[in-house]
């Protein structure tokens, strides 16, 4: 099995290395980029600036509440550009608003979790993630893309 790329978007450092570290215990061999900000994760994704060699992910984690561009202009930019709208993109956020999931869904956001605030919860929650996309869920491959 080929390794999975994952492109993660997050600005707090606590949920950054809770994430990583859970991903990394998984039993699913990845890689994992982090972008700060939504800026950043467009740059990534267009492999501009300092992103000239990114890999392009095969499944997006996005927090909404970002600095320079917030997570749902994000997930706008992938699901409108060609060689992007077909990666899975995970909206994976501390808002439980119905306004924020009722958007996310309609600019086409694969999913929606809220990120438990208890550690246990959040680790159970990245195994769950890691479960469904990675062991269940077909992904696309790059060959399938073009």
């Amino acid at each position: 099995m080929k390794s999975i790329h994952i492109l993660l978007v997050e600005d707090n450092e606590g949920d950054v290395v809770l994430i990583k570290e859970a991903l990394e215990e998984g039993r699913i061999a990845n890689d994992i980029s982090v972008c700060r900000d939504g800026e950043k994760a467009i740059h990534y994704l267009t492999k501009e600036k300092e992103y000239k060699d990114a890999l392009k992910p095969d499944l997006i984690l996005l927090d909404i509440n970002l600095p320079r561009k917030n997570g749902h202009e994000v997930l706008q930019f992938v699901k409108q550009t060609d060689g992007l709208k077909h990666i899975p993109v995970i909206m994976l956020t501390t808002s439980s608003s119905e306004i924020d999931i009722t958007k996310s869904y309609k600019e086409h956001a694969n999913c929606y979790i809220t990120k438990p605030m208890e550690v246990n919860a959040f680790l159970n929650a990245m195994m769950q993630i890691e479960q469904f996309w990675f062991n269940l869920v077909k992904l696309p491959t790059e060959k399938e893309n073009r």
